[in-house]
């Protein structure tokens, strides 16, 4: 990258006093994790903060995980790419969850139940065996998952504050935000997790919105729309359109993944659930928060969608427009990761820069948190204690889980420095996530609601998520799936949703067929069927 291009990104209003905010507000952080460490001594405080978490807080919490800055990066990708059209996943998330609230489908059960995991879920419903093989996939599907989490997260902290797009800065900051995470993660578990996850609840939902407020401010929707339509055509506001990176099977793939397995089947979302003082909050949490899974993604779409319009319609942004989207093809584009933090630190003055970074810093911690929990928590309760042979004390239980927490910590540093795919984040983390959700949802499902399912038909069912494997960029193109042609354009044979979408076929149809093959020797599943049946 020439002078006067690095020049161009460095241009940031992000100044000194910025910098203050963004620490003060980190050592709070770290403050909340120390102080909660007493509290933390057993699994079930450690894991589901005593399952005392009531509606309200549950929904700040959930919030706050589930929009994480990753969530925020790969959302304004989408916006940038894809402009308007990418909304319909925002409202495709907020119905289902929405539906996931009124019914209780899924979540309503496992918190009557009274299991802490997802997996323990499957002994009480199959047997031991299903748990280890639930517990294995879905640590293998989740941390694959967040692997690129650490990277897109840094990517937006170098963005907004200027820093060099080349050189060590980038891993310096994925050094130093990781290091914050894991010290109050592995400190204080969930009751840290939930606390801290408040505090950056309040504060990023002000920033998120009064920074779209100023964007709208700042541009004009006469502008926005005009760009939009200039840059993407009927493509920036149809996502049904083919061959421009949605299309029908890219929107029913969205039902499965934001509609539902987003809220009921993905254990960060569920262990708020199993956290919740009753079956009643756990609902109550679902319905109002259907808002919030929808912004979440709407209004990083957005703030995606203004970047582009920023860096190609105003004069403002002229100077990026070379450096992203460059008049000679052969120049390399600067990852379009970069455009929207670029953008928010050239929007946005002095002082509420420092308090939207802030709040995006909360975003960042508040996932990693949870999933850094979730992960290793599964590992500890759902295969290594099943495992055992010897008791298991609770002491050694929290110290194994702190353990994994760091040695997660170290993974998702070293996926994030080597993993070269070129697909779009969202569209890794459906594939990666999908190893594990696309055979747990309908095991789940049909354990829950099907008393004939049986414990071969899960095991099918679970294992057929693996070929989920084969929409991962790289191994599409060891197998063949995805090929270079003359021009140097890719082309797939099968798309990542048409093979998710066919994944999930394939693990209803094995699931029934196992349990019709291989029926359990008793009826496992009656009581449970008869209790979502009535409602109680």
């Amino acid at each position: 990258m020439n002078i006067e291009v690095q020049q161009a990104f460095s241009r940031t209003n992000f100044g000194t006093i910025d910098a203050v905010i963004v620490v003060v507000y980190l050592l709070v952080s770290l403050g909340i994790g120390l102080a909660v460490k007493r509290y933390a001594g057993s699994m079930e405080n450690y894991i589901g903060a005593g399952r005392k978490v009531g509606t309200w807080l549950g929904v700040a919490t959930m919030t706050g995980t589930e929009l994480g800055l990753v969530t925020v990066m790969y959302s304004a990708q989408k916006g940038f790419t894809g402009g308007f059209a990418a909304f319909h996943v925002g409202v495709i998330a907020g119905v289902g969850t929405l539906f996931v609230g009124m019914t209780g489908f899924i979540v309503g059960p496992l918190r009557r139940m009274e299991v802490l995991t997802i997996p323990e879920f499957y002994e009480k419903r199959f047997n031991k065996n299903i748990r280890v093989l639930g517990g294995v996939l879905l640590v293998l599907a989740g941390v694959l998952n967040m692997g690129l989490f650490l990277k897109t997260g840094s990517m937006f902290i170098v963005g907004v504050t200027g820093m060099s797009s080349e050189g060590e800065a980038l891993k310096w900051v994925m050094v130093a935000l990781l290091s914050l995470v894991l010290i109050y993660t592995t400190l204080g578990g969930m009751i840290s997790v939930i606390l801290t996850d408040y505090v950056q609840f309040v504060v990023l939902s002000i920033g998120l919105l009064s920074a779209t407020a100023m964007a709208i401010w700042q541009l004009g929707w006469s502008t926005i729309f005009d760009g939009v339509q200039t840059q993407l055509g009927a493509a920036g506001f149809d996502p049904t359109l083919e061959g421009t990176g949605f299309g029908w099977s890219y929107i029913f793939w969205m039902v499965v993944t934001t509609g539902f397995v987003g809220s009921a089947v993905w254990p960060t979302a569920v262990a708020r659930a199993l956290a919740m003082e009753s079956e009643q909050a756990v609902r109550r949490q679902y319905c109002w928060s259907s808002l919030s899974f929808a912004a979440r993604f709407i209004i990083p779409y957005f703030w995606g969608i203004c970047a582009l319009v920023f860096i190609t319609s105003t004069p403002a942004g002229a100077d990026l427009k070379e450096l992203f989207l460059p008049a000679n093809g052969d120049e390399p584009a600067l990852e379009n990761l970069y455009a929207m933090p670029v953008f928010i630190g050239r929007l946005l003055p002095p002082v509420f820069l420092g308090i939207v970074t802030a709040g995006m810093i909360a975003a960042f911690m508040s996932t990693h948190d949870s999933y850094f929990l979730t992960w290793s928590s599964v590992i500890t309760q759902d295969i290594v204690a099943p495992l055992r042979k010897k008791p298991f004390p609770t002491a050694s239980r929290v110290r194994l889980t702190r353990i994994l927490i760091v040695l997660m910590g170290g993974y998702v540093l070293y996926w994030s420095l080597f993993y070269k795919g070129r697909e779009d984040i969202w569209d890794y983390m459906a594939v990666t996530g999908g190893i594990y959700f696309t055979g747990a949802f309908v095991v789940l499902m049909m354990g829950i609601y099907w008393k004939g399912t049986s414990s071969f038909g899960a095991l099918l069912g679970l294992l057929s998520g693996l070929l989920m494997l084969l929409a991962l960029e790289p191994i599409q193109i060891a197998v063949g799936l995805k090929h270079q042609v003359a021009s140097g354009q890719w082309v797939e044979t099968l798309t990542s949703p048409q093979i998710g979408l066919i994944t999930v076929a394939i693990s209803i149809f094995l699931t029934v067929a196992g349990s019709l093959v291989r029926p359990d020797n008793k009826d496992t599943g009656g009581v449970l069927h008869e209790n979502n049946t009535s409602g109680t």
